[in-house]
C-alpha cells in the first residue's frame, strides 16, 4: 500500500495534487491544510472519502475506488492549543477512514493528523497523538492502522517514539528532512503511526511551493501479534495546560 500525505500550506500547493498522483500512483492520499471548500471530489483515479468541516484550512483523505472501498469516515476534535483557541482555531486535528481492501480482502484504518503548531508544546502534541491513536482504535477495534501528516515535532523524537510504543504503536520517520523553511526548526515533521502493518520505506518527495515536503509511505500487512496496548484516554477539552 502506498500512502502520500502532503501540508499543503494553506492550499497554496493544491496546484500540485493532480501530477502528484499521476507520479507517485498512491492508493491514499492525505492532507493538511488543504481548503475544504474547495476539494474536488476526485483527483486521478483517486476519490475523496471526506473532509473536515469545522475548520476551512483542513484535513482530507481520498482512496483508490478501485482497490478500496470506505467504510467509515470520522473526523475527531482533539485537546486543543492556546493557537487553535485565540488566533487560529482548528476543530479537528483528525480525520479517520475504514478501508475494505478489496485486493487483500482485509479491513485497515488509515489517518491524516495535523498536530497543534510549535507555539504549543511538545506535552500537548503527545496527548493529541495518543488520544488520535485512541480514536482510531475506537473505529477500528484490532485493525492494521496508519496514521500519516504533520505532526510538529521538530527535536527529542526519541522521546514521543518511546510514547507511541507504550500505546502499542511504531513510529516511523522519513529517509530525509520533511520541512527546512525556519532555520532553527528544520527536521522531520512529517511521520507515519502504524500497527499491524510493516513500514517498508518512507520516502521524502520533492519540494513544492509548500514549506512542507510530500511523504510516501510503503506498507505491507504485517502478520505479527500487536503489542499490549496502553489502556484509551482521550481528552478533547480546550483547556490550555502547560
Amino acid at each position: 500500500m502506498r500512502v502520500i500525505s502532503y501540508n499543503l500550506r494553506k492550499n497554496r500547493a493544491s496546484g500540485e495534487l493532480v501530477a502528484l498522483a499521476e507520479r507517485y500512483d498512491p492508493d491514499v492520499l492525505c492532507l493538511q491544510e488543504c481548503d475544504t471548500l474547495e476539494l474536488p471530489a476526485e483527483i486521478g483515479i483517486l476519490h475523496l472519502a471526506d473532509s473536515t468541516t469545522r475548520n476551512r484550512l483542513g484535513l482530507a483523505l481520498y482512496y483508490r475506488k478501485d482497490r478500496f472501498a470506505a467504510a467509515k469516515t470520522q473526523t475527531f476534535a482533539l485537546k486543543k492549543s492556546l493557537h487553535d483557541m485565540v488566533l487560529r482555531p482548528a476543530h479537528e486535528r483528525l480525520i479517520g477512514t475504514r478501508l475494505v481492501d478489496h485486493e487483500s480482502q482485509r479491513e485497515l484504518v488509515v489517518a491524516s493528523f495535523h498536530a497543534a503548531p510549535l507555539t504549543a508544546l511538545n506535552s500537548l502534541r503527545r496527548k493529541q497523538i495518543h488520544s488520535a491513536l485512541g480514536e482510531l482504535r475506537i473505529l477500528g477495534p484490532g485493525l492494521p492502522t496508519l496514521m500519516v501528516g504533520d505532526y510538529n515535532y521538530p527535536i527529542f523524537k526519541d522521546h514521543l517514539s518511546d510514547k507511541v510504543k507504550e500505546s502499542g504503536y511504531d513510529l516511523s520517520l522519513s529517509d530525509s528532512r520533511t520541512y527546512t523553511r525556519y532555520k532553527f526548526f528544520r527536521g522531520h515533521f512529517d511521520l507515519a503511526t502504524s500497527v499491524g502493518l510493516r513500514i517498508d520505506s518512507i520516502e521524502t518527495l520533492p519540494r513544492g511551493t509548500s514549506d512542507h515536503m510530500p511523504i510516501l509511505v510503503t506498507s505491507t500487512y504485517s502478520d505479527q501479534p500487536a503489542r499490549e496496548q496502553a489502556p484509551v484516554v482521550v481528552e478533547t477539552q480546550s483547556d490550555f495546560t502547560l
